[in-house]
């Protein structure tokens, strides 16, 4: 078995990294698909969500985390891409030589951009080092407000950048947070509505991507 690895990365806080990490997550685990996540970040929000899961809703054998300093990126998951579906390391926010191990072995980098000029500015950093490691990239606009302006030239723009841009755009919507602080994602919480159905589409571009 070789599974396939997922590094989400992005130079500036408050993208929204860590939220869209566990919600791949567990959206490719309700496909049937085993998923094994690595925290690089120091922060430590993705260890706090995967405690409260586990101390909610027990333990689960095709759902694993470990932590791992951002050099040991890539021996951890090469090691549990042996043993899992999909792979997914959340980095911290920050570019710099520490990160090329979590882009060099990635299969995909996933870039969220929260929906402002300073943030897209951020990305450039992303992009050219993943460049330089030849790691496909899927740009996606995180914590968008719909229908405004600035969300129309964020994407425009990003798209300028050379990097492809992912159709499913993902709102600043409440539910991800009250999801996360009870363990979940947006998907388990309800059967239907529009933050299930965004994850959904997410989910479903980003494994287009690795074909």
């Amino acid at each position: 078995m070789s599974g396939r690895i997922i590094t989400i990365a992005q130079q500036k806080g408050g993208s929204g990294k860590t939220t869209l990490a566990i919600n791949l997550a567990v959206s490719l685990h309700q496909r049937g698909k085993s998923v094994a996540l690595i925290d690089t970040d120091p922060q430590g929000s993705m260890g706090r969500w995967f405690i409260e899961r586990i101390q909610a809703y027990g333990e689960d054998e095709a759902m694993d985390f470990s932590t791992s300093s951002a050099w040991g990126a890539s021996y951890e998951s090469e090691k549990l891409k042996r043993r899992f579906d999909y792979v997914i390391i959340d980095t911290p926010p920050k570019i710099d030589s520490d990160l090329r191990p979590a882009l060099r072995v990635a299969d995909l980098v996933v870039v969220p951009v929260a929906t402002s000029h300073v943030d897209l500015w951020a990305t450039e950093g992303v992009l050219d080092l993943a460049r330089r490691e030849k790691a496909p990239v899927l740009v996606v606009l995180n914590r968008v407000r719909p229908n405004t302006r600035l969300s129309v030239e964020v994407a425009e723009k990003a798209a300028e950048l050379g990097a492809d841009v992912a159709t499913t755009q993902v709102a600043n919507r409440v539910a991800y947070a009250e999801t996360l602080g009870l363990g979940l994602s947006v998907i388990e919480r309800a059967k239907s509505g529009l933050a299930r159905d965004e994850v959904a589409a997410l989910t479903d571009e980003v494994l287009s991507a690795m074909d």
